[in-house]
């Protein structure tokens, strides 16, 4: 499988229709070939090699969705840049990708002389926003221009395609490899799941870095549909869009459903040309989900339950079970075409239906590995299996019920953050003694990052304090909402590890599963 030839069956179906719209720009699956076999050409004068890195730090655009293209039509491998990352973060995930090239646009090119003292391997960067472009940097537009169109490098099948970087339990990131073949696959299982044709418009309201919305990527141009953009999710900024381009299909993660739901404005627009809206990357509340589908009657509903290792649907939940109170609409879903499932003790033996385990996968979606992290490979894809640190139960009928986390990470607005990272901000206070982080209910974002501290003996910290201190360290969207003081020890087991599962408890008394 080859990520271009889903470019290339677009051009075949759909040449004169319509691939992408953005800020008042448009073209065609034709004219779109050809900027991308013309930006690959730019590339390889900027030395780019096969499997070289290029990264993305930027905001929603068309041209994200060409560099998309471009790199492997180059022979190279993408590598896109979580937005919300810190300056230090994104210097991290750079330096230990070894990307060669970094493409930016106005939303953040004033990182750069913040970045360009700590990353080590970037040797050129492409500016592709709307304005002046910076100077140093090589204009995007410029690139395209003066370059003249080459062949398909066919970069494919076990061929790196991307590394894609998550949360590490350890406080490193892991850059997760994925194949074409990882990609396309997916994007294949995605078309039949979605009912993606010539006649859909998708939009991109989640960011385009996350594998959430990746989802669709590949999936969308492989059916030969329109790529609907907009540059980040605003309530008002996606109604309007959905009207004025009738989208039929987009991702929200419940977050932002649930911002759309309780806005009140969906009413003052015209949603009537949504189909389908999947949503995903973290639990949905229930009374969101039917306000939604309420307020939005023509969309469909489905879920997907993956993870960036799986590229990333593993299970998917279909519009004929998102029904009021039925019992299969609290689960994640059934295994996604050509994916196998299965619950699995601590022996990697099956589980009886309903018995509580670790949720594994295996397929051609599952990726390669992490980048330059052997054991932790070998770990999580031990005998075959991807395993995914999610604890849960399958029916009868093959339904996954998620239950909690084997990791003690923090979904929060649809970002996996965590404990052990923001642990070591906190730990690095100097009153201090003893920290612990856990996520808590919140109402709209899921998961809230709450912190449990124990100060030194005759230290003194506020609460305030300590998050600011957080705030230095690490981003935003990680740092503490809340912190308690205990003057107590925290409680340990045998083995002296901090009993999390203790701390949590009177958080989610009222719950009936630990995730929100």
């Amino acid at each position: 499988m080859y990520i271009s030839q889903t470019l290339r069956r677009a051009v075949q179906l759909n040449g004169n229709g319509t691939a992408t719209v953005f800020a008042g720009r448009r073209q065609t699956w034709r004219e779109f070939e050809n900027r991308i076999a013309r930006l690959a050409n730019g590339l390889l004068d900027l030395d780019v090699g096969a499997s070289d890195r290029i990264a993305i730090l930027a905001l929603n655009s068309d041209r994200y969705l060409e560099y998309f293209y471009a790199v492997p039509w180059a022979g190279a491998a993408v590598n896109p840049v979580n937005i919300r990352l810190s300056p230090p973060e994104i210097a991290y995930t750079l330096n230990d990708s070894g990307s060669k090239v970094l493409f930016v646009d106005d939303a953040f090119a004033a990182l750069l002389p913040s970045l360009q003292s700590q990353i080590e391997s970037i040797k050129h960067v492409v500016f592709i926003g709307e304005g002046k472009c910076p100077e140093g940097c090589i204009d995007y537009e410029s690139l395209v221009a003066n370059s003249e169109r080459i062949s398909d490098a066919n970069a494919g099948g076990n061929d790196l395609a991307g590394l894609f970087y998550t949360g590490g339990t350890t406080g490193r990131s892991k850059g997760v490899m994925l194949s074409h073949n990882n990609l396309v696959f997916n994007a294949l299982n995605v078309v039949a799941e979605m009912g993606y044709d010539c006649d859909t418009v998708y939009m991109h309201a989640g960011p385009m870095f996350h594998l959430a919305d990746m989802a669709s990527t590949f999936a969308v141009t492989l059916a030969a549909g329109t790529h609907g953009i907009v540059p980040r999710f605003d309530v008002d900024e996606v109604l309007a869009f959905i009207e004025q381009e009738k989208v039929t299909n987009t991702l929200l993660v419940p977050t932002m459903v649930n911002l759309l739901a309780s806005s009140g404005r969906i009413a003052n627009y015209d949603v009537s040309s949504m189909k389908r809206m999947l949503y995903g990357a973290s639990p949905m509340p229930e009374s969101v989900l039917m306000s939604a589908m309420e307020q939005m009657p023509t969309a469909s509903f489905a879920q997907g339950y993956g993870q960036t290792e799986a590229s990333p649907i593993i299970t998917s939940l279909g519009p004929e079970f998102h029904i009021a109170g039925g019992e299969k609409l609290r689960s994640a879903g059934r295994a996604a075409l050509g994916v196998e499932v299965l619950v699995l003790d601590e022996n990697d033996e099956e589980l009886p239906n309903g018995t509580v385990g670790e949720i594994c996968a295996r397929g051609a979606n599952v990726m390669l590995g992490y980048w330059g992290m052997e054991s932790a490979t070998a770990e999580t894809l031990r005998n075959g299996w991807l395993h995914t640190g999610d604890l849960g139960y399958m029916d009868e009928d093959g339904f996954v019920f998620i239950v909690d986390r084997a990791k003690d990470m923090v979904i929060s607005g649809g970002e996996n953050i965590f404990s052990v990272e923001v642990e070591g901000a906190i730990y690095s206070h100097p009153a201090v003694q003893e920290c612990a982080v856990i996520g808590i209910p919140h109402e709209h974002w899921g998961e809230a990052v709450h912190a449990i501290v124990v100060l030194r003996e005759g230290s003194r910290a506020s609460d305030s304090e300590i998050i600011e201190h957080c705030r230095e360290k690490i981003a935003g969207y990680k740092v503490p909402r809340t912190v308690d003081f205990r003057e107590e020890p925290l409680p340990v087991s045998g083995a002296g590890k901090v009993l999390k599962n203790e701390l949590r408890a009177p958080f989610w008394e009222e719950k009936n599963k630990r995730v929100n």
